[in-house]
């Protein structure tokens, strides 16, 4: 039965998120329970490729099983994707990266070198995920969406997006961008303020165009002392001179 279940995770026929035809995400708390009974069924095997390089996890979660029939791209040098995660055809694995179960990664979506696809998270199509860009893995509480990275986003170099955040279609986040549930992201060019709810993850809007930045502390030592934090700023949405500089990577898939 759970063999039959990470088959179906592998195959994409069952995810720990979908998107609904209103366009909101929604969790199945079924499959995540499914991967967590995995975890408390597994016992603790070696799983050593050599003497001297040691591995030791549960047997329920070995590495997924990959066969050139998969029509990955999966460059020599460390890369790893664990059992129970589907990765469709076309998609490129730059090494070394790593894609937790549960995960979800779309047609022609390129993960870089020293990228992560944390547990459950959903990549859409034509992805870049830059060197070093960190997915966040959500798999408790089992009501929680992971992040989601739409089709279209480029992620950028070091980027890291965690806690059930939505990046909403064609959106671009610069080198650096930092997006957690509890970090506000200031839209000048809208002139909003997007934040998590109660009620509802962070979202990014569609075609977004984030960047790194920062904003005063208040308060009376915060100004004698300078002091700033960080803050996500969407300075822009995508225009012709994106579109251009976006169309690059294309190459590279």
């Amino acid at each position: 039965m759970f063999a039959e279940f990470k088959t179906q995770l592998n195959r994409g026929e069952v995810r720990a998120a979908e998107r609904r035809p209103e366009g909101n995400w929604s969790v199945n708390r079924w499959v995540k329970q499914g991967i967590l009974l995995g975890f408390r069924m597994g016992q603790l095997v070696d799983m050593s490729s050599s003497p001297t390089l040691r591995f030791f996890d549960k047997d329920t979660y070995p590495t997924r099983p990959t066969t050139i029939a998969d029509n990955l791209r999966i460059v020599p040098g460390g890369s790893s994707i664990r059992d129970g995660a589907y990765v469709a055809p076309g998609v490129v694995c730059m090494p070394p990266m790593y894609v937790n179960v549960g995960a979800y990664v779309d047609e022609g979506t390129m993960i870089d070198s020293h990228a992560l696809v944390g547990s459950c998270a959903q990549i859409g199509k034509r992805v870049h995920l830059s060197a070093a860009a960190q997915i966040g893995g959500v798999l408790e509480p089992i009501g929680a969406v992971p992040v989601v990275i739409e089709d279209d986003v480029l992620v950028g170099g070091g980027c890291g997006v965690y806690e059930g955040t939505i990046v909403r279609e064609r959106a671009v986040l610069a080198a650096g961008t930092i997006l957690t549930g509890s970090t506000p992201v200031y839209d000048l060019a809208r002139e909003k303020i997007y934040q998590r709810t109660a009620e509802a993850p962070l979202e990014i809007p569609a075609g977004a165009v984030v960047v790194p930045g920062c904003r005063s502390v208040r308060g009376e030592l915060g100004r004698a002392w300078g002091l700033s934090l960080y803050a996500p700023v969407i300075v822009k949405y995508r225009d012709e001179k994106t579109e251009r500089a976006v169309q690059l990577e294309d190459y590279l898939r």
